[in-house]
């Protein structure tokens, strides 16, 4: 035995689990940290401390400017608590819940100064993430009956099942059919051809599935968007992945506004305003 091998000895297995490398999505009340620093410094919002009186309490509602699906509610929510503790939020909606144009689906109340200073970050973070739950949920019920995953792509360096012909696809199954292996599924990459006229071919993705013969997993990547998933979709593929998601996503137009008749109301009966 190893000096090494006797030195673990009597350490539980789970002990010598290598921890995840370190990433800003793991801490999020960092991220908020860093976007408020980033957004407004120590300053604050210079144009309404040098307008609004600094104890005026005003009430500021979520409006949808357009249709869509609403996401980022609980980090709204994280980051207004950031910012002050002493703001309460209401919501009408949760996360992954349908929104029309006009509704108000939210409101905040407290300091009109807090309310500023988070209403940047909050509706950055809340307009990006709805526009993505937004394209996700089209593209889901476009891609019916096949999956939409949320990445498009396996890691690089970790690609050795990424097929994109159809002798690699039957390279691969000779291989499993040969060798113990702990596959499940094999990617078809850039099998849907676009053609000329705006169309795509999934012939040759179509003939790939019919290969694999439900033995495998698939997952589709290339050349998907909200025109071409459906028929994607159609190929008899289990999962389709598209990078469209994050890199080519629109924001949800979103705003926050501020009930002004309110807060004047409530600023002379205070004699703030």
């Amino acid at each position: 035995m190893s000096a090494t091998a006797t030195r673990n000895v009597g350490i539980p297995a789970g002990s010598l689990a290598v921890k995840p490398p370190a990433h800003p999505t793991y801490d999020l009340k960092g991220v908020i940290q860093l976007a408020l620093s980033e957004d407004a410094g120590d300053r604050g919002d210079v144009t309404c401390k040098a307008t609004i009186p600094v104890e005026m309490e005003v009430e500021a509602h979520f409006l949808a400017k357009e249709d869509g699906i609403v996401a980022g509610i609980a980090l709204a929510e994280m980051v207004f608590n950031e910012v002050d503790p002493s703001l309460k939020v209401e919501w009408y909606r949760k996360d992954g819940d349908t929104v029309h144009k006009g509704l108000q689906f939210g409101k905040v109340h407290g300091r009109a100064h807090s309310i500023v200073v988070a209403e940047r970050v909050v509706l950055n973070f809340m307009q990006r993430m709805s526009g993505i739950a937004t394209l996700t949920k089209a593209m889901a019920d476009a891609a019916h009956p096949a999956y939409i995953l949320e990445t498009r792509k396996t890691a690089p360096g970790l690609r050795l099942v990424e097929t994109r012909t159809l002798e690699e696809v039957n390279q691969v199954l000779h291989y499993a059919s040969t060798t113990k292996t702990s596959l499940s599924r094999i990617m078809l990459d850039n099998m849907v051809v676009p053609l000329s006229n705006g169309d795509v071919d999934i012939s040759m993705l179509k003939e790939a599935v019919d290969l694999i013969a439900g033995r495998f997993e698939t997952e589709a990547s290339g050349n998907v968007t909200l025109e071409t998933v459906y028929k994607i979709g159609q190929s008899g593929v289990t999962y389709i992945s598209s990078g469209a998601l994050t890199h080519s996503v629109k924001a949800l137009d979103i705003s926050l506004k501020i009930d002004t008749e309110l807060a004047l109301e409530v600023g002379k009966r205070t004699k703030r305003a």
